[in-house]
This record gives structure tokens, C-alpha cells and sequence, in this order.
């Protein structure tokens, strides 16, 4: 899969992604998109919260709400609509240049 556009990198695709389902705290999330990935994306800790701070900049997900876990805050992100329609967008993006080689009958 290509890394992606200056629209959504393939990380980011992948968060998007996790989030669909549903408000998730960061080591779900890190943990769906390894899933979701087949274990080919594997952000870090600090990689998936600078992730989450860029989504958040763009207005693609929010903090749906916190809870504290053992002392700990944990924060759950949710997509919001326009990082559905991003996520969409890039989604349809990527099928068609797919199709481009799928749908070819013989190669030169």
C-alpha cells in the first residue's frame, strides 16, 4: 500500500479506521491498527499521540471523554464526520488506483 497522500498517511488511514467502531483510548487503538494493518503498522506510543494531535488539529476526531485507570488518565478518541469523509475519500483514492493494475487483462 503506498504510504499515502499529503491528505492521510497510511498510519493515519489506519486510525481513522480503528475509530470507526467506536471511542477508543490510545493502546486499543495502537493494538486495532496493528489488527487491522495485519502487524505491517506499528506505531509507537509517541508516533500514535503525535497521530492523534494531527487528526485533532484538522478537526478529524475529538476526545470523546476520561477516565482515570489506576492513577492513570486515559483519554478515548472519537471520529468525527469530516474524518469519516476524509477516510472515505481516501479510501475510494486508493481502490481506484488499485484497480488500475487488478482490472488489467495482460501486462506489457
Amino acid at each position: 500500500m503506498p504510504r499515502g497522500t499529503d491528505e492521510v498517511s497510511e498510519p493515519m488511514y489506519y486510525v481513522l479506521t480503528a475509530l470507526l467502531d467506536g471511542p477508543l483510548h490510545g493502546h486499543a487503538i495502537m493494538k486495532v491498527v496493528g489488527e487491522l494493518s495485519g502487524g505491517r503498522v506499528k506505531p509507537s506510543v509517541g508516533t500514535l499521540y503525535g497521530i492523534l494531535e494531527r487528526l485533532g488539529d484538522r478537526g478529524l476526531i475529538t476526545v470523546d471523554r476520561e477516565e482515570t485507570v489506576n492513577g492513570r488518565v486515559r483519554r478515548y478518541f472519537r471520529v468525527l464526520e469530516s474524518g469519516r469523509t476524509v477516510l472515505e475519500a481516501e479510501a475510494r483514492r486508493m481502490q481506484q488506483a488499485a484497480s488500475l493494475v487488478i482490472n488489467r487483462t495482460s501486462y506489457a
